[in-house]
Formats: C-alpha cells, structure tokens, sequence
C-alpha cells in the first residue's frame, strides 16, 4: 500500500467504528432481527422489464403491465433486500479497533470480511438464489432512474381501458421527466376525460422525505397539527440518507484493478465508495427528473420542524430543532432569537443549557465531517480532485414566517414554500456576434436570432438542392443501421419511433464497397463541411471551428404506436450541459458534451407528420420558436443552455437530417472525421492523377 494511504489511517478507523446509526431502525440500540427468506426466489427485474417491453410492442398488453409492474415491484424489493443487509450484517458484525504489535490489524480486515460473507449471504437467502443474477447494465439502470418502465405502463393501461391506472403511470414517470410538454398536457387529457374530481395524481415513487418537506411548508398542514394537538414526526431524511449510505457503490471500478497489486487498490476503491456515500446527502435533496439539490435542504427540514413544534407548545423540542439547525448555520440571527424565546417558555425546573441539538443530527454531522476530512487527506495522497460541496447553504429558502420570538404574531404568520426564482440566462464565453456573410449564392436568409426569439440562432433555406435531397435520402436508406450513434438503441428518446443513423466515414466505406454510390458518399461529407463554413462565417467566428460529431439521423413513426402520443421525439435538452429546468440552470459538467459551441441540422426531407424542431425557454415548457423542417432547410445555433431544444413527436412517416456539432477546441476533433479527411484527400489525388503515394482508400477505412 502506497506510503500516503496510511497517513490518514487513523481517520479511517475512526470513521469505520462509529457506531452504527439506528436511524429508522430498532432504537434500542439491539441488532436486528435475522431477515426472513422471500418466498421463492425474487426475479431479476431487468428480465421482466426487457419481457414487459417485449410483449408491449406485440400487442400483447395485458402480459406487458403484467411484466412491467412485476419488475417495479422486483426492483424496489432488491433495493430493499440490500439495504436491510446492510444495516443487519452492521449490527452483527462490529469492527473492533487493531491492537499493537505484528497481525494486530489482522482481526479488524476479519471483521470487513466477516461482514461482507454475512451481506453476501443474507442477500442470497432473501433473494432465493444467487445475487449475481440481480446485476444489471447501466442502460437498465438508467431507464429505472428516469422512471421509463412507468410511460410503457400508462400507454399499455391506456389500450387496456384502465384510465386511472394510467394516470397514475403518466403522473409518475412525468413527475421525473419536466420537460415531456405533451406528457403533461395528456395528463390534463385523461383529468377531463375521467373527469377533474374523480381522482387525485398520485406519484407512485414518492420519496417520503421529500412529501414530509413539502407537507411541512403547508400552512394547512401547521394548522392540522394545532387543531389535533399533536406535533409532526421527526423528519425521515436521516433515515433514507442511511438507505442511501448501505447501498452506495461507485460508478466506476478502477481500471487498473487487474493490473496492480490488490492492497493498493483498495484505497483508491474505498475512497470512491466514500465519496459515493457523502454523496447522498446531495441525491436525497435532489427532486426526481432534476440536476441541483434544493438548496439547504436538510436544516430545512429542522427550521419547519421548530416552528411546528412552537405552534403545538412542545418547547423542548422546538428548542432542540432550533439548536439541531444553528449546528449548520451557528450565526442565523432568526434561529438564534428564537432560541432565546423557546427558553424563556421554558418551566422553571428545566435548566436550558440542559437542552442540546437533537441526537441523531449531532451523529450525522460528526460523521460527515469526518468523512470530509478524510476525502480530502486522501485526495492529495492519492491524487485525485475533489472539491467538497457545500450543501447547506443558508440562503435557501428559509423565510421570516419562521422567526418566532415574542411580539410577533404568530397565528398569521404563514409558511412559504422554497424559493426558486427564474436565473438569467447563461453566459457565453465569448463575443457574441452574427450577420455575416452566406458564402454560397441561392442560400435564403430567414430568421436572425431576434426573429427566433433567443440568442445566437438562424435560419436558413436552400442549402440544399431538391436533387442532392433526393440523393442524400437515397444514400441513407443504403447505410443506416438502427441504433447506430445511439448505444445500438433502436428507440433512444421514444419507443415509438426507430432511430437510424449513420457517419461520414461510414458513407465513404460502403461508396468504396460499392454498396451506396461514391459519388453520393462524398456529397454526404462535402454538404456536411459546407455547413461548417456557414456556421463559422455566419457567426463571425475569430477561431476555426472543428467537427466534434456528424451524424446522419432518419428517425421513422412506429405503425400502431401513434394513438395518444404524449410523448417528445427527443426531449428538451442543451448540447453542452445538462439542463435543469426546475433550477433555471444548465450544468456544463459530464456527462454532457461540453466542448460542443455550436449545433446545426440540415433537413433532407419533408413528406412526414410532426417532428418539428422547437426551442424553449430553460424551464423546458415554454416555446418560443417552432420549425417545420423541409428540403434544404438549416437551422443553426449556439450549444449551451442559452438553446434549449428538442423535437415533437414524429406521427406518420420518416424525418431524416444531418446533425453537425462543432468545437472551437481543437483537442475535441472528431476522429472519424479525421480519417474523412484522409480518405478525400486521396480520392483527390486519385482524381487528378496523382498515385505516387500508393495508398489503397480500402486500407485507409
């Protein structure tokens, strides 16, 4: 093990043995009771999911809510097996501190052993069989994030007559999916149709902690608890953050795992599972569907409680709320003359000082500070970045309805919900301009960005001739592959359509094969660079703009999937950030692409229904320019969240375009695009007569 892992090992063993919170567990302190064995082995839920989509695009509705409902129930037992095992097998095993002397550390790494046998086991007994069998792709995973299996589920109930049930699906999926317009409005559909006080939405994935916050900031939920006399429960969110905690696994395995020697690994790979577990404090804050955490989350979360506890005259425990709260902002002069207030209440035969912040608060933050310290003792030994987050900052959201000290009148005082005003838009690193010259005559000048209601965004027509439309079409019904540039997914955005796609060094490949024209193959690269010096030109750009990625796209309706469709072609997104509508923010951080500065989409065709390009404001609802895409058309704009955009749903035939993405860095070449280059390069020699290279083109591909 490297030198600097064990400087802060005694941190680490510090934080190893602390006890193990018992937040939402036995509160005696006592381990848990042995789980049960499920009966019969619990199913894999990415196989009933994969089963459930299977039978929804046979038509075989009623196996797919079947299948699908089974596998949201099998997913939620899973996560529920194994945190439960994590939490039994710490109360089973304790870590004892290492003694002196040679192989004094030996029975501490038993100990990890012996719980990670007694995890592993009790995994195997509830779940009824190997615990191998419950690991799924990240494409799985990520679908059951986004609540994806939920939008099959509404439109399968839908077919099978069943409204309310696919209300609910609609809810719930829209719920983690803002930007999906016309999911809202078929939700409004089915409200009207049902009619509008038949029922109630309900979010089957609610997160208890995040209804428990909202429920708090209700005025009518403050004047419940008065007129029952009874103060609300402890927040939740301690407890789903241990959740959270037992089942917390880094995203990425070291690569070099295989390649070095196993105690050196483990440093670097329990340092990403920490950094994963600190991370929970942000992944519970954050709203399904959204990016950024709401801010100051959990001392909200004692501040609301405080004032609940004042308002049913339990002044001890308003009291540890408020000192729980002053734990993270210790300066706050509101929670500070309330604390003032609350001991004056207080009986004469309570001593004040008598009264600390709450337990299971004091616990956590002890732990999370050090955790923080050691992340970032082990960040400089180890030699990796890490900035610690802040994310209690205390403007978030709290509201002088809560100030309580005497004189104020309580009774019509009224608790507001968070504050999220709208953010001006992005800014962009560099000189904003446009208006420059169309370079190639015909070029029709339709729309500047004013026009287009947004900032760096035109229009053009003409581009292409209705004969290299035709052409172009022609090619890609010779190349495309369903998937291709898409993770080989034949339905990326929406399974009711089918993604095609195909690349510029793709074309070139199959023009030498003789399976598409050459000739073709080549207006495909050289339409795809005429674009380029446009974009470059007409935005004035002082740099050269490079290729990051050229993409031939056909994206074709599904027959039998178009009835009801609330749904997007491709949602609201940015290119270079990750949008967050609820926030007014775009996250230019990984994964998203955030060396692309401009877009472009050249259309090839218009004999299809729908698919109209459409930007929006950042709250991804908002329209506020719409294009109908045609022949030769070409919009263009800059990448960043300034641009949200995204595509209606494509009803009836087949919409194809190139979609070119730029970089001014020229780090983010594209390297097929580079290989491109190479391959013209010498059909151009070739052409004029020039072979003194003897480079075979096939070789090149």
């Amino acid at each position: 093990m490297r030198e600097s892992t064990w400087v802060s090992l005694p941190l680490l063993l510090l934080l190893l043995l602390l006890p193990a919170p018992q937040w939402g567990g036995p509160q005696d302190g006592r381990p848990e009771p042995e789980p049960e064995p499920e009966r019969g082995p619990l199913q894999p839920f990415d196989l009933l999911y994969a089963s459930g989509v299977a039978a929804y695009y046979s038509g075989d509705y009623e196996r797919a809510v079947r299948d699908l409902e089974a596998a949201l129930r099998s997913h939620r037992r899973l996560r529920d097996i194994r945190t439960r095992c994590a939490r039994h097998c710490a109360a089973r095993r304790p870590l004892a501190p290492p003694g002196a002397g040679p192989g004094a550390e030996l029975p501490f790494f038993r100990a990890l052993l012996e719980r990670a046998r007694c995890s592993r086991s009790c995994q195997r007994q509830r779940l009824g069989g190997p615990v191998s069998r419950h690991r799924v792709s990240e494409d799985v995973r990520s679908d059951f994030q986004r609540r994806v299996p939920y939008n099959y589920l509404q439109r399968a109930y839908i077919k099978l007559n069943q409204l309310e049930k696919a209300m609910e699906a609609a809810h719930t999926f829209f719920m983690a999916n803002p930007e999906h317009m016309e999911m809202q409005q078929s939700i409004e559909d089915y409200r009207a149709t049902a009619g509008v006080d038949t029922f109630q939405l309900v979010d089957r994935e609610a997160r208890r902690h995040l209804t428990q916050l909202e429920n708090s900031m209700g005025k009518d939920n403050v004047n419940m608890h008065i007129k029952n006399g009874k103060a609300p429960r402890p927040p939740s969110v301690l407890c789903q953050c241990m959740s959270c905690r037992s089942t917390a696994l880094p995203k990425v395995w070291p690569q070099h795992l295989e390649d070095t020697h196993f105690l050196s690994c483990l440093p670097d790979h329990y340092m990403q599972v920490l950094v994963c577990q600190h991370e929970c404090v942000r992944e519970l804050a954050t709203r399904p569907g959204r990016l950024s955490p709401i801010e100051n989350f959990l001392p909200l979360h004692y501040d609301y409680l405080q004032f609940a506890y004042y308002r049913v005259g339990e002044y001890v425990k308003a009291l540890e709320c408020s000192k729980a709260y002053l734990m993270f902002h210790p300066d706050d002069e509101d929670v500070l003359d309330n604390v003032d207030y609350y001991e004056s209440l207080l009986d004469n035969s309570i001593d004040p000082a008598s009264i600390e912040a709450r337990e299971d608060l004091a616990a956590f933050i002890k732990r999370y500070n050090l955790e923080s310290e050691l992340i970032k003792s082990a960040a400089e030994g180890l030699g990796f970045l890490y900035s610690e987050p802040n994310y209690w900052i205390s403007y978030g959201g709290r509201q002088d309805e809560n100030r309580v000290p005497s004189g104020v009148n309580v009774e019509g005082a009224e608790v507001h919900g968070l504050s999220m005003g709208k953010k001006p838009p992005p800014k962009i690193d560099r000189d904003l301009r446009e208006g420059g010259p169309l370079l190639y005559e015909n070029i029709t000048f339709v729309y500047n960005s004013e026009q287009l209601n947004g900032t760096q965004r035109v229009l053009l027509d003409n581009v292409l001739s209705e004969e290299q439309c035709r052409e172009l079409h022609s090619v890609a019904s010779g190349i495309m592959l369903v998937g291709d540039g898409y993770r080989g997914k034949t339905s990326p955005h929406t399974p009711n359509e089918k993604f095609e796609g195909a690349t510029v060094l793709k074309a070139l490949k199959f023009g030498y094969e003789g399976r598409v024209p050459l000739k073709s193959a080549r207006l495909f690269y050289d339409i795809s660079e005429k674009a380029r010096k446009i974009v470059e030109s007409y935005f004035m750009l002082n740099s050269t703009l490079y290729f990051s990625y050229t993409h031939m796209v056909c994206r074709t309706a599904l027959s039998g999937q178009q009835d009801r469709r609330n749904d997007l072609s491709h949602p609201i997104h940015a290119d270079n950030c990750l949008l967050d509508p609820e926030a007014n923010e775009c996250w230019k951080e990984p994964p998203a692409y955030t060396f692309r500065d401009y877009s472009a989409l050249l259309y090839m065709n218009d004999d299809f229904e729908g698919g109209e390009f459409i930007f929006t404001e950042m709250d991804a609802k908002t329209v506020t320019a719409s294009i109908k895409p045609k022949c030769g058309r070409m919009i263009s704009f800059s990448s960043g969240g300034e641009n949200p955009h995204g595509v209606k749903a494509v009803t009836k035939g087949q919409r194809c375009a190139v979609a070119l993405w730029f970089t001014l860095d020229p780090l983010y070449r594209e390297l097929e695009r580079i290989q491109a280059d190479e391959v013209i390069a010498i059909l151009d020699q070739e052409q004029r007569g020039k072979h003194g290279l003897n480079i075979n083109p096939r070789d090149e591909l």
